[in-house]
């Protein structure tokens, strides 16, 4: 929904809040650290943000991407440290290491540099792997684990799983992942993909940045075409104390990150999204998300 801010009269669009059932609230509340939690074991690595291994869901479902150590820029822009992802969907992994990655229907290309995607599958069980890719398409061989899920059915006539406090445990997850792998509004282009408004976090945590219907591009290179160059940009984070809007904190991810690793102390802050282009003009109109920390992690 877009409005206004305290920070201006740009108009912005505000995150969705948390569930609003009691047993929708207190089922993807038991996940929160699972999808926030700071993973400082691995320097590089690829994953689906949003999906596990073994996950039911309904087709289409949403499909997030989460590079760490490396930024996203378009096929075609050679900037180093960068690349852009690839899903391999009931295929293994390439042969080869120096081959580009085929272009067919089991091998999908992200080549304007998207941070996500919808899939849109036959019922049945099927595979997926994220692979990173550079500029011409061969594998950095940066992946992620292959991951199982199965498709219950098209998501317009297979009915949305339903909570039953009898069956907390198992009717909940069944719930959850068919919540996280339901596509995004339309009006919400630009959000943080795995926290909600006032979410209950514990510090530090990791915010998850998404985009549809336009990429990202490191900073120090554009597309050639100038209409190509006009859909990519660089996320912006910034931090505000919820109660002074004085600035906290400023993420200017400018290699192409996608995901931000937060240490702010117990309180609430609003966290203001925005995707720029080289000027730092900004592309859309920012997200905003209230962040409410409750605990500090030693």
């Amino acid at each position: 929904m877009a409005a206004a801010t305290a920070l201006g009269s740009a108009p912005v669009a505000w995150a969705a809040g948390l569930p609003a059932g009691d047993l929708e609230r207190r089922c993807w509340l038991e996940s929160t650290r699972e999808r926030s939690r700071v993973n400082l074991r691995e320097a590089t690595s690829v994953e689906f943000s949003n999906l596990r291994h073994g996950f039911a869901v309904r087709s289409p479902f949403a499909v997030d991407f989460a590079i760490r150590g490396m930024g996203v820029a378009p096929a075609g822009v050679a900037l180093g440290g960068t690349g852009h992802h690839h899903i391999l969907i009931n295929r293994p992994m390439p042969p080869s290491i120096t081959a580009p990655i085929p272009f067919d229907d089991s091998h999908r290309h992200f080549g304007k540099g998207q941070t996500g995607t919808l899939l849109d599958l036959p019922p049945g069980r099927h595979t997926l792997r994220l692979l990173f890719a550079d500029h011409e398409h061969r594998p950095h061989f940066v992946f992620s684990r292959e991951i199982t899920v199965q498709v219950r059915g098209p998501r317009s006539s297979t009915p949305r799983p339903v909570i039953d406090p009898a069956r907390f445990a198992e009717t909940c997850a069944s719930w959850y992942q068919d919540e996280v792998a339901t596509p995004a509004p339309p009006d919400e282009p630009l959000r943080v993909l795995n926290v909600r408004a006032y979410e209950p976090l514990t510090s530090p945590f990791t915010l998850h940045l998404g985009v549809g219907g336009m990429g990202i591009c490191a900073a120090g290179a554009q597309p050639e075409k100038p209409e190509d160059a006009a859909q990519v940009g660089h996320f912006v984070l910034q931090l505000f104390d919820a109660r002074s809007f004085r600035p906290v904190q400023t993420f200017r991810l400018s290699n192409g990150a996608t995901q931000v690793n937060v240490f702010a102390g117990v309180g609430d802050y609003l966290a203001r999204l925005r995707l720029v282009g080289p000027d730092g003009r900004d592309r859309l109109p920012p997200h905003e998300l209230m962040l409410r920390v409750v605990k500090v992690e030693q």
